[in-house]
């Protein structure tokens, strides 16, 4: 499904996404990613959210987000919820949702100029 056309080239925003792939810019990713206004991590080395652990979180924090969105379409997938609440007591809310809601909600609050990474599992 295509998203958005792009309103400022020096932000990254998924421009679509399809069964395996999500589009950014010119790029195709294939493999689970972080993705903010300025960086993309094309090579995140987490599988899946539900076996997020501390060296995915090391790379999240890395980006210093305010919000942390989670995409994937593995129905019932949530984070281990000590990982949550450790993104928690340092002011990151973390919401889990489809894939295809992630992207939406994702290039809505980087227009917005919010400090937003989204993990995406395509």
């Amino acid at each position: 499904m295509r998203l958005v056309l792009d309103n400022d080239p020096g932000v990254y925003t998924v421009r679509r996404y399809e069964a395996g792939g999500i589009h950014v810019g010119e790029q195709l990713l294939r493999a689970p990613c972080l993705l903010s206004a300025q960086r993309i991590v094309a090579d995140w080395s987490a599988r899946s959210v539900a076996a997020l652990g501390d060296a995915d979180l090391a790379a999240v924090l890395g980006f210093e987000p305010r919000v942390l969105l989670l995409g994937t379409d593995a129905v019932g997938e949530r984070p281990p919820l000590a990982l949550r609440r450790r993104l928690e007591a340092r002011g990151i809310a973390v919401e889990t949702m489809g894939l295809g809601a992630a992207c939406r909600t994702y290039n809505v609050l980087v227009q917005e100029n919010r400090p937003v990474v989204a993990g995406l599992f395509p």
